[in-house]
């Protein structure tokens, strides 16, 4: 089946001028720069303003990228750069009135959990995020099915994307192997967690549903 671009290849024909290549980053990347600007709880209109600095900058910036495989963790730095920029600009603009959508939705103080915990936390997670983009797009596909609530049968991914029920395990290990091999959560992955939950143990070794994760 075929597995689609690379972000390398991706990079490289944007680079080029390609169209098509650039609308297959943005395709491909939204998610990961919603998922981090929708962490800081922005309103509608700043969300899309973030957003829309993000790809503006990356259009300036794509050819100077030393590493395309960089290009995930570039966008999750920038997107998170511009969050804060606009929280400050609203904190200074509007000194009275809350940069948040709702006033219960506003960051409690940090004596409710241990802050270094809270951003080690963080950064694993941007890490992951990270790791899971460099993947493609069939193997995205694999762990978001596997991951799925409510458990999605095997017999159901097999037909989704066109492999054996029994090959969906040892896929599902390589993809893992993988991810924790990406330079972005190396350093996080000490060998102890699964990425996206679960074990081929914990999963009774079954092909019928998934319960990775729960």
């Amino acid at each position: 089946m075929e597995t689609g671009p690379t972000v390398t290849e991706l990079v490289e024909a944007a680079v080029r001028g390609e169209r098509v290549a650039w609308d297959g980053i943005v395709e491909r990347y939204t998610p990961l720069l919603l998922s981090v600007v929708r962490g800081y709880r922005l309103r509608d209109d700043d969300l899309r303003d973030v957003a829309q600095t993000v790809w503006l900058r990356l259009v300036e910036h794509l050819g100077s990228l030393r590493e395309p495989r960089a290009l995930p963790m570039w966008i999750i730095t920038t997107a998170k750069n511009e969050s804060v920029r606009v929280l400050k600009s609203r904190a200074r603009t509007s000194p009275f009135s809350s940069v948040y959508e709702d006033e219960a939705d506003v960051p409690q103080a940090a004596d409710t959990e241990d802050l270094d915990a809270a951003l080690l936390r963080d950064e694993r997670r941007t890490a992951l995020l990270a790791a899971f983009a460099e993947l493609s797009d069939r193997d995205r596909e694999l762990l978001t099915l596997l991951v799925a609530d409510p458990p999605v049968p095997y017999s159901d991914i097999s037909a989704r994307l066109g492999m054996p029920v029994g090959s969906i395990g040892p896929t599902r290990a390589r993809v893992l192997a993988r991810l924790r091999g990406s330079p972005s959560l190396a350093a996080f992955d000490d060998g102890s967690t699964d990425p996206v939950g679960g074990s081929s143990r914990e999963r009774g070794g079954r092909h019928g549903t998934t319960t990775v994760g729960r």
